[in-house]
């Protein structure tokens, strides 16, 4: 394989120093476009071709604005900022000209808001490429993502006379909180080229480096937010017979449901339901009128997650009969779960090598490759980043995450291994 690591550590040490969140992504889109033009053989698709806006959700007009001032400020390509039409990412369609697959490639490019450690240890710090965005870091590796997504594209540049069929690379914007991957769905990126399967991966650092985590069937979670008001009657703590007191509605509802994972769900099925935060009260002796109740949940079977569901709009009527008060409670569907397809697993483990992989169970974690899933086979991946001696140790969205930049040139050859393996090389 010639390809120079040198090029990818510089790659990504340009986009980690300039991360930006969901929708921002214009000086990242940017600059990814820049270099699949030098490249040459890719057909460039930005903003509205790849971007259905009547199905975006969660995108903020000021932090979009906020977004394309700094890419200007930064020296990003006119030419690419105009013809994204305020809308981020990027696909990249390689045409063989010759029969075969078409396969898809995926790449998520958005940061996370983590302000990234300022010691002197940190290997950024040391080289100088740490985040200039205060407040936002690449903290879950997707400066890897893009780099191994460039590395794929120059390496079909270089053997671009021995492919065949069609390689379709997506540099995917908001991943992270509010799904990019249905909004090129819903543009029907895959359905215009008859996209036949696709692969994506994520560094990770549960994994050892020189290892593949992976399995067939469910990999990664469905999820949901849940939001809970409880609207009690607010009075003197002394005098609690005459209100509805929403903190001890709050913390019984909490433990109660609890009860729909023990009780209600097969204990073979695997499932979540979590309350990360409650918000109630004024001072110490007056009794809380309102309570707001955040949590998660997650499974991986849809009829369990459709249980869960029901089960939380039931306990919230009962709570009302039971205490005299209004519980309302908003479920906002997140990601499906991630469903690796066992064909392309049993093709996967064939080309790589079955000594790479090391099999996983489910994990809690989501991701929205899986509506990538719903629209043809899929298969994601896990490539191995914890490096114990070089101390490469800090999991997913810390701030000091961190990875040795080899596993790239890892991450690549098995692409390329895939490619080959499917055909789609001569």
């Amino acid at each position: 394989m010639n390809l120079d690591l040198n090029q990818l550590v510089k790659w990504r040490r340009e986009f980690h120093r300039f991360p930006e969140i969901g929708w921002s992504e214009f000086w990242t889109t940017s600059r990814i476009a820049d270099y699949l033009e030098d490249l040459g053989c890719f057909e460039i698709f930005l903003g509205k071709q790849i971007i259905n806006p009547d199905f975006v959700r969660g995108r903020k007009q000021a932090v979009v604005d906020k977004g394309l001032a700094n890419a200007k400020a930064y020296g990003a390509n006119e030419k690419w900022l105009e013809k994204m039409e305020g809308y981020t990412g990027c696909v990249a369609l390689f045409d063989s000209g010759k029969p075969g697959k078409t396969i898809a490639l995926r790449f998520d490019i958005d940061c996370v808001n983590v302000t990234e450690t300022r010691s002197s240890e940190h290997i950024p710090n040391k080289e100088g490429f740490a985040s200039i965005n205060d407040g936002f870091m690449h903290a879950c590796g997707h400066d890897s993502h893009i780099t191994i997504g460039l590395g794929v594209a120059l390496w079909i540049a270089q053997n671009k006379d021995k492919l065949t069929g069609k390689v379709k690379i997506v540099f995917q914007p908001a991943e992270e909180d509010t799904g990019g991957a249905e909004r090129l769905m819903k543009a029907g990126v895959f359905k215009k080229y008859n996209v036949d399967e696709v692969y994506g991966l994520h560094i990770h650092p549960d994994f050892p480096e020189g290892y593949i985590g992976c399995k067939a069937g469910y990999l990664m979670a469905q999820n949901g937010e849940i939001d809970v008001e409880i609207i009690g009657k607010s009075g003197h703590g002394a005098i609690p017979q005459n209100t509805i007191d929403g903190i001890i509605i709050g913390a019984n509802f909490v433990n109660s449901v609890q009860s729909i994972v023990s009780r209600n769900l097969n204990p073979m099925e695997g499932a979540v339901l979590t309350f990360g935060k409650m918000t109630a009260g004024s001072v110490r002796n007056i009794i809380a009128e309102n309570v707001k109740l955040e949590g998660t949940m997650r499974c991986f079977n849809p009829d369990i997650y459709d249980t869960m569901k029901r089960r939380l709009l039931e306990f919230a009527k009962g709570f009302e009969i039971a205490y005299n008060c209004k519980v309302n409670v908003t479920i906002d569907d997140g990601y499906l779960a991630v469903n690796n397809d066992e064909n392309l697993f049993d093709e996967f483990v064939e080309a790589i090598g079955k000594e790479k992989i090391t099999k996983t169970e489910p994990l809690m974690i989501s991701e929205d490759f899986s509506y990538y899933q719903k629209e043809v086979p899929g298969l994601f991946f896990m490539q191995g980043a914890r490096n114990e001696e070089k101390g490469f140790v800090n999991g997913l969205h810390s701030l000091k995450f961190d990875f040795n930049e080899d596993i790239m040139l890892d991450a690549i050859k098995t692409y390329v291994k895939v490619l080959k393996f499917k055909g789609s090389v001569e």
